[in-house]
């Protein structure tokens, strides 16, 4: 790997860790992926504390002094462009994407447009405006998109809201469930085969893709409980596949990263079709999970990087999207 790690701690200055929020995910935020970061932080020397944004108003940060903020909030008001953009007006330097990539990608529908704009692959869909989830649209939805199908609000992670559908029956049941996190709705063609992830640290030509994980749930139901609280999924990396299947997944995922305008770091979903071995982007993720079951520190350990080498790495390339544009003079 290309990567830097000769980092002044102290030049980090004082560091927000950004954990809680007021999303969906906010509990995974507050108990796993926040104090995790805060205790690697903390351990290397950074003078790093907590901040949860549900709780405290951000203009604090300013008040207090904070030089960066580590991002480690999940779903809405987290990794959508808002905080990252009350964080541009702050001044304060941020981990991850900016204020557009987090937004697009937040999206899965959008996400989605530019992919296949881009020619990248992704499974077919059909999006559902709040007013096309009656039962005559539903019902049509299995007829373009085959079953089993997926479900799906096109603005939340970690598979909330999520349903696999395998029969006309359970559509509409699925699309309220769904509708119940968001106003539009996503319905996704399956795709049968290897669930795979693979995370990208950098920006633009620096880019560096690492090491593919592949995913192995009970009964193949990667959802919300056996992400993060159970000890029955298994994660393979390295992945097991063949190189030239692996290098053509980490080719797709910098595409698509770049694509979206993400820096600093991102982790996109992936399906292996099993009838033919072609790849499928499902989501890149902006603001990934830093939890003990968490995907990019499994990757990241693959190619030799410790979890706390990672954090720091994150933080110490912190920046702004006006940073970017800005004359020198």
């Amino acid at each position: 790997m290309k990567l830097d790690l000769n980092i002044d701690v102290k030049a980090l200055g004082k560091v927000a860790v950004l954990m809680g929020g007021t999303s969906a995910e906010r509990e995974v935020s507050k108990t796993m992926s926040g104090p995790g970061v805060l205790k690697a932080l903390l351990s290397l020397g950074v003078d790093a504390h907590a901040f949860d944004p549900a709780e405290r108003e951000l203009v604090e940060l300013k008040h207090e002094g904070f030089d960066r903020c580590f991002i480690a909030l999940h779903g809405r008001h987290g990794e959508d462009g808002t905080v990252q953009g009350a964080l541009e007006l702050l001044g304060i330097p941020y981990t991850g994407s900016g204020v557009m990539a987090s937004s697009i990608a937040m999206d899965k529908i959008m996400t989605k447009r530019l992919w296949l704009a881009d020619g990248l692959p992704t499974p077919r869909y059909v999006k559902l405006a709040a007013d096309q989830q009656t039962r005559e649209h539903t019902r049509a939805v299995p007829d373009e998109l085959g079953l089993p199908l997926f479900v799906k609000p096109p603005h939340e992670g970690s598979s909330m809201g999520a349903t696999k559908v395998v029969g006309y029956s359970q559509m509409q049941e699925a699309v309220a469930l769904a509708a119940r996190y968001d106003s539009e709705v996503l319905c996704e063609e399956f795709i049968d085969g290897d669930e795979l992830t693979c995370p990208v640290l950098g920006e633009g030509l620096n880019a560096v893709v690492l090491p593919v994980v592949r995913i192995q749930a009970p009964a193949g139901n990667y959802d919300y409980q056996n992400k993060y609280f159970t000890d029955s999924t298994r994660y393979l990396c390295p992945s097991g596949l063949p190189a030239e299947e692996e290098q053509e997944i980490q080719r797709i995922v910098l595409a698509a990263y770049l694509s979206l305008g993400c820096r600093g770091w991102g982790r996109a979903d992936i399906m292996l079709r099993a009838s033919d071995r072609k790849p499928f982007l499902l989501e890149m993720n902006t603001s990934p999970g830093m939890t003990s079951h968490s995907l990019v520190p499994i990757s990241a350990k693959a190619a030799g990087l410790s979890y706390e080498q990672l954090c720091l790495w994150l933080l110490a390339h912190a920046s702004l999207d006006s940073a970017q544009t800005q004359n020198p003079h």
